[in-house]
């Protein structure tokens, strides 16, 4: 699998790529399907719902979810990891690490989305690095890096990969006028 670079300055210690458009389509799909399954976003810890810090509705999705989309979804992921281990090749020295928690689908309505800095630390130590693809194209909706002075845009398929510290604060470019979709989530050591 050949996946495009978005490329980011090495000194930035993010990595993207673009993944098939068709599987962030089967993504939004699975989202609208499992209306049943739609939470409010939360933040944390303690994990709350705290619409001054974030509004999103979302879509846990296990690790082991069989839906042949998101399967789809962790194979390109998986690429995506491995070309983060070339460009930062002491990644390749870490423990084992994976996928271990269920990552979010989340939709962000016009005027939503996560509007403080966080990290994705959040007093879990186990985490090592965080993902995130946006589903959609969204004019003016990336998400800032605050350390990095870099705001990346929310381009369909684009997909990030970033350490969870502080060095990489980030929060989300909030449009007031087009919906968001995004799955993110968190490798960590197994």
């Amino acid at each position: 699998m050949d996946l495009k670079e978005y490329v980011l300055p090495e000194s930035t210690f993010m990595g993207g790529w673009y993944i098939s458009p068709n599987i962030c389509d089967e993504l939004i799909q699975i989202f609208k399907d499992n209306p049943k399954n739609h939470t409010p976003g939360v933040v944390g810890p303690p994990l709350r719902v705290d619409p001054d810090w974030k509004v999103s509705t979302e879509v846990p999705i296990h690790p082991s979810y069989d839906h042949p989309s998101f399967q789809e979804y962790r194979k390109s992921l998986e690429e995506v990891v491995r070309k983060y281990k070339e460009k930062f090749p002491e990644v390749k020295n870490f423990s084992k690490f994976g996928m271990i928690e269920s990552p979010q689908i989340q939709h962000y309505k016009p005027g939503e989305g996560f509007k403080v800095w966080h990290c994705e630390r959040d007093g879990n130590d186990n985490r090592c690095l965080v993902f995130m693809t946006f589903l959609n194209t969204v004019p003016e909706a990336g998400t800032h890096f605050k350390y990095q002075n870099l705001t990346v845009p929310a381009d369909k398929g684009l997909t990030l990969i970033w350490p969870t510290d502080f060095t990489h604060m980030h929060k989300g470019q909030i449009t007031k006028y087009h919906e968001k979709y995004i799955i993110t989530g968190w490798l960590g050591f197994i």
